[in-house]
């Protein structure tokens, strides 16, 4: 039952905003792997893409291999990109929770706001595997 829910709530989602929000992120990484010195902020742009397209059953947790460089990449890309977007996402959850329908949508526009403040060092997993809801990339 919850994999048809998981379904159901990601189709509603691409046709209302996991196009749109993909789409945008898309041309953000080809602007950034254009610009050679911002080809990080690139790859991780098309992998919040991805992740846009299909938010429902994936969650995003700090990569154990990450460090200081990713820190530091995070507080440029917050004061560059960081606070529009987040800005974008919120506006546009508002106007998803009008409805009873969007309220589940404008759940997962906010549940994607860290991984846009601070693509840096995070990755997405499935939400059933291990731990992937405390935070934490490390299976036993």
């Amino acid at each position: 039952m919850r994999g048809l829910l998981r379904f159901v709530l990601n189709v509603i989602w691409l046709v209302l905003a996991g196009l749109p929000l993909a789409l945008a992120y898309a041309v953000a990484g080809v602007i950034c792997c254009i610009l050679v010195i911002t080809i990080p902020w690139g790859i991780a742009s098309f992998r919040i893409a991805n992740y846009v397209l299909w938010p429902f059953g994936r969650t995003v947790v700090d990569r154990p291999t990450a460090g200081a460089a990713s820190a530091v990449g995070n507080v440029i890309w917050i004061l560059v990109a960081g606070i529009w977007l987040v800005i974008g996402h919120v506006a546009s959850a508002v106007a998803l929770a009008v409805t009873i329908v969007g309220i589940p949508l404008a759940i997962a526009e906010l549940k994607i706001i860290p991984v846009t403040l601070t693509p840096l060092g995070k990755q997405i997993v499935p939400s059933e595997r291990m731990f992937a809801s405390y935070g934490s990339a490390v299976q036993l």
